[in-house]
């Protein structure tokens, strides 16, 4: 795989979406977590996706359960969290894992492109990776990073 283009990922409903129908926006992918202490940040990306969505952005959640058990069983108790608590309306997407050997294809690549300090994986819940236009990984932001700091990355990739 040599593009964020060339991975598939499945919805909630079973559904398999490949990436490449993202192509020509710009994203924030993130590993999510219904039950984290970063959990707020869905307000955030909302917030982002919602006022940058009509000028070729997208936010892309992934719910992960990798860290201390953060995340509810099934992705419809998922879904209902983050759309009941903080509207999101973004895409999210199945539970998957993003460390390790079982990890998501897509992170496995994410890491590689923008590898994080002191290691390359994945550390914890609400990493977020900013992906160009042209489908290229050009920043990767720390758990604690606000998304809105985000914000000035994104706009100067708009």
């Amino acid at each position: 795989m040599t593009s964020i283009y060339d991975f598939d990922a499945v919805k909630p409903n079973g559904d398999e979406v490949s990436l490449s129908e993202f192509r020509g926006e710009a994203m924030v992918i993130v590993n999510t977590a219904s039950k984290c202490g970063f959990t707020p940040q869905f307000e955030e990306l909302q917030s982002l996706y919602e006022e940058f969505k009509d000028k070729g952005f997208t936010v892309l959640g992934f719910p992960s359960d990798q860290f201390m058990n953060q995340e509810f069983g099934n992705n419809d108790d998922i879904m209902e969290f983050c759309k009941v608590n903080y509207g999101v309306s973004f895409p999210m997407f199945s539970k998957v894992d993003v460390k390790g050997k079982g990890a998501h294809p897509l992170f496995k690549y994410l890491i590689k492109e923008k590898k994080g300090l002191m290691t390359s994986e994945v550390k914890w819940n609400f990493t977020k990776f900013l992906v160009d236009r042209e489908g290229n990984v050009v920043n990767r932001y720390a758990p604690q990073t606000s998304p809105k700091k985000i914000k000035e990355d994104l706009v100067k990739i708009l």
